[in-house]
């Protein structure tokens, strides 16, 4: 049967063959078709199949014949091979691509009103006054978006009723075919948004450990993945109407029946989506987005592959260079785009913490100087110091970080200090090796995580915590910092005054025993971060940076009535700590030994600046600071002795940032400082791995 009704419409094709196209002309084609097949049946009832044939071509061998059977007259096969108005094909081009213009143009407008919509709910909520303006926006955009439909549409009916030849008939049915798929993947794609993030970001919530506050945050830092496929949407179903209109191909009723099929999968998927996050929730986390997204993605290349093909002339037509353009280009700015998001993965877990017991300690601020005084209620004062914790903030570091997190909280349990103070690198914005460019969603998490664990915590910075490519600057950082400090937070002491010198962030912290009296000066010093003058040129402490130190030195030495206590902090390591490593490995008795080792697996032991610092020669001129503690190099965690001041590398916590690094154990850890009354003091290094037995 199906070679018959094969023949029957390449018959009619023959007949219709010198006709100009048109939506008419196209449907009455296929009504000749149906009456034919119709005939055929019945004229098989009576004879054999051959017979029947024959008996078709020879009733109804000239047009006017099929015609009059299907219901037509002589008067409409004329009006159908009237050629007058017949378009040119270069004009038909040139007038398709003006419509499928304003059909990007109001796409892009529709998006914006769509867009807007989401932020005007969200800020009549949370912020009533800038409301306004997101409604005036949407308003022009809707505006914008009238005036550009109404001239499609206005141009829409006059192209409805034109005749096309042969060459416009081809070129519209490949534009049908081109749209009815990307119209489908379109619907697909949107769908897959729904299902793989919305809906899996809302089971999170219900069943999982989620704010709600962290719901609408993700929700709308997210919104472009939402924005994309529902331009792709809009323009694909406006393109499909535009061709489809013009030559009635495919069948409306079958695109309708593949529309509500994908939407029905879509909605069981994004179900199963949800039944599966709160079953496993435990087991997949956030990482599940992922997966969930590769099997729906999976899904709808096979419907690609097979259903689809009912509906288009040519299923599959790959033009590799435009494909492989495409694909690039996509790459680089979805990467680019993906590598900037501001992710919360770890959130959860963040969550789910319990407050660390601690001694509650007095502290205030001085809103001039920016120094913070922490007065303590205790006789011992105890200062965890970490190092090199490395937070990428991406999906793909999510297992990491969660590993860096417990961590911390492994060593702040175990020790239940007073400060934490973090010499640098936090966060790791390198895309390449943490697939992340954001530094302010780890800046963010960590600050989340010390408010739970509720430990008074400083930091100063690394040479990652600002990367060129990160999306927070140093000055971004700095604001960031400072509206999660103490002020808001309690217990992060980021100052809100910083000294007029070289550097993100160079602050005093004084430790008072409780009597008033000052026990310890903590200077937190920026080491800065590159000089620019090649890969990895690290930069160093700047004389300015300096001669604040020897200014506070002195100054807190005259209200003391004596030479001060200190100790420093900061993140890159001074030269003088490869002169004392040199020393100790030659066996010289200018070093006193301590503990811990120089593992660094590259050519210099000791990564420091190319360029000498005034800082340790001060130290040592000033006799105020006994201890100086670094990070930088994850792989050493020597204490040594050497001209007097005790110079130490802290364990690293970094799961990420090093290849390898992940699965070695004898690095990670932090050191305890305990603070006596007389200004004596202690140091312990705490590994991870005797903790964690």
């Amino acid at each position: 049967m199906e070679r018959v009704e094969k023949r029957i419409k390449d018959l009619v094709a023959l007949y219709f063959e010198d006709i100009p196209y048109s939506l008419e002309v196209i449907k009455a084609r296929e009504v000749v078709e149906k009456a034919l097949l119709g005939e055929y049946k019945r004229l098989l009832k009576e004879g054999a199949e051959s017979d029947a044939f024959e008996r078709i071509m020879g009733s109804y061998g000239k047009l006017s014949d099929m015609a009059k059977l299907a219901g037509y007259t002589e008067r409409d096969v004329a009006r159908w091979r009237t050629g007058e108005a017949v378009k040119d094909f270069s004009l038909v081009r040139k007038e398709t691509k003006w419509q499928r213009r304003r059909i990007y143009v109001f796409s892009l407008l529709a998006v914006g009103v769509l867009g807007n919509c989401f932020w005007l709910i969200y800020d009549l909520f949370a912020a009533p006054f800038s409301a306004i303006f997101v409604l005036l926006q949407a308003a022009l955009l809707v505006v914008l978006a009238a005036l550009v439909g109404r001239k499609f549409l206005r141009l829409e009916k006059e192209y409805e009723t034109a005749l096309y030849d042969t060459k416009s008939y081809l070129y519209f049915r490949r534009l049908t075919d081109r749209y009815t798929k990307r119209r489908l993947n379109g619907i697909a794609l949107c769908a897959a948004f729904f299902t793989v993030f919305f809906v899996v970001e809302f089971g999170f919530f219900i069943f999982g450990n989620s704010k709600p506050a962290e719901l609408v945050e993700n929700l709308l830092s997210n919104i472009l993945l939402f924005e994309i496929p529902a331009y792709l949407v809009i323009k694909n179903f406006f393109c499909f109407q535009m061709a489809q209109k013009r030559i009635g191909f495919p069948d409306r009723q079958i695109c309708r029946k593949h529309r509500n099929g994908i939407l029905i999968f879509s909605v069981v998927y994004g179900i199963l989506a949800v039944l599966l996050t709160a079953v496993f929730r435990k087991f997949l986390g956030y990482g599940s987005n992922g997966l969930l997204a590769a099997g729906f993605a999976l899904c709808m290349f096979g419907y690609d592959m097979t259903l689809r093909r009912k509906l288009t002339d040519q299923n599959l037509v790959v033009n590799r260079r435009r494909l492989g353009l495409v694909l690039s280009a996509a790459l680089l700015i979805f990467g680019y785009g993906f590598l900037q998001r501001d992710t919360w993965y770890t959130q959860p877990y963040i969550n789910s913490l319990p407050v660390v017991p601690h001694e509650d300690h007095k502290i205030s601020y001085n809103e001039e100087t920016g120094v913070y005084t922490i007065t303590a209620s205790e006789e011992d004062f105890r200062i965890l110091h970490l190092t090199d914790i490395h937070l990428g903030g991406s999906l793909y570091s999510y297992r990491k970080d969660l590993k860096a997190l417990k961590a911390v909280y492994a060593e702040i349990e175990h020790t239940r200090p007073d400060l934490v103070v973090v010499t640098g690198d936090m966060s790791f914005p390198l895309g390449v090796m943490s697939l992340s460019f954001n530094n302010s969603a780890p800046v963010g998490q960590f600050a989340a995580f010390m408010r739970n664990v509720d430990i008074p915590w400083a930091f100063t910075y690394g040479n990652h915590d600002a990367e060129g490519l990160a999306t927070l600057s140093e000055g971004d950082l700095n604001e960031l910092y400072k509206s999660l400090s103490y002020k808001t937070s309690g217990n992060l002491l980021y100052p809100y005054v910083q000294p007029g010198i070289t550097g993100r962030n160079n602050q005093l912290i004084e430790i008072r025993n409780p009597d008033g009296t000052l026990n310890q000066a903590l200077f937190l010093i920026d080491s800065n971060a590159y000089t620019g003058e090649g890969l990895n040129a690290y930069d160093y402490i700047h004389d300015d940076q300096v001669e604040w130190y020897e200014g506070e030195i002195r100054r807190l030495s005259e209200e003391e009535g004596d030479t001060v206590s200190s100790m420093a902090f900061f993140h890159i390591p001074l030269q003088e700590y490869r002169t004392a490593w040199e020393l100790y490995e030659a066996g010289s008795d200018e070093v006193t030994w301590f503990f811990g080792e120089n593992n660094e697996r590259t050519a210099d032991k000791v990564c420091c600046s190319d360029y000498p610092s005034r800082l340790f020669d001060a130290m040592v001129s000033l006799g105020s600071t006994k201890a100086v503690f670094c990070g930088h190099d994850h792989y050493n965690n020597m204490s040594l002795e050497y001209r007097g001041i005790r110079l130490t590398y802290g364990m690293s916590i970094d799961y990420l940032a090093m290849p390898g690094i992940e699965h070695d154990k004898g690095q990670r850890g932090a050191e305890l400082i305990t603070l006596h009354p007389d200004r004596t003091w202690e140091l312990e290094q705490i590994p991870l791995a005797e903790i964690t037995k």
